[in-house]
């Protein structure tokens, strides 16, 4: 399995998703949001690289946890090494859950010209996007720090992307 530069690991967390996470914290982050919670996590070089495989070997010593957190930093970085990880907790019969400072809308478009990002997309159970806004911010939200991001479930981000290959042709496109 393919290395992946990681901030940090919590291997049980009732905070990042449902039921009991395993969460691994991404290194590298291009959206440097006023307020962010891991600010550590900026830096692109920065972090550890770690082989995927003793990743999901830590993860299965715990047989209590309901799955795995993609957090950040900025997870759609390392879009491959995660989707391939994330393939593997599947396998296992538990669940993925994605943090993301990209709009769901804005991963479509990088999946276009970065296929891993679709192939991660896929594997998310859950997908939290939007960036951190601090004037937004509001602790009542579940999972969420400000209110402009989405927690978007399957079937959500099937309806979404519907949506978008659905959208009308520009009259432009159209005359043309």
């Amino acid at each position: 399995m393919p290395d992946l530069r990681v901030s940090g690991i919590v291997e049980e967390s009732v905070v990042d998703g449902p039921g009991v996470r395993f969460v691994v914290f991404t290194q590298g982050c291009e959206h440097h949001c006023p307020g962010c919670h891991n600010p550590h996590t900026h830096a692109l070089d920065g972090g550890t690289m770690m082989q995927t495989d003793a990743i999901l070997a830590r993860f299965d010593e715990d047989p209590l946890l309901s799955g795995i957190t993609f957090s950040g930093g900025e997870p759609f970085l390392q879009p491959g090494a995660l989707a391939e990880l994330a393939e593997a907790v599947h396998a296992r019969g538990k669940d993925v859950m994605v943090y993301s400072g990209f709009t769901f809308e804005q991963l479509l478009e990088r999946e276009e010209r970065e296929p891993a990002v679709g192939r991660l997309l896929a594997q998310a159970d859950i997908l939290v996007d939007g960036p951190y806004v601090e004037s937004r911010r509001n602790l009542e939200l579940e999972f969420r720090g400000s209110d402009n991001q989405r927690l978007l479930n399957r079937e959500a981000m099937r309806r979404l992307r519907e949506m978008r290959n659905a959208a009308p042709v520009a009259k432009a496109d159209a005359d043309a």
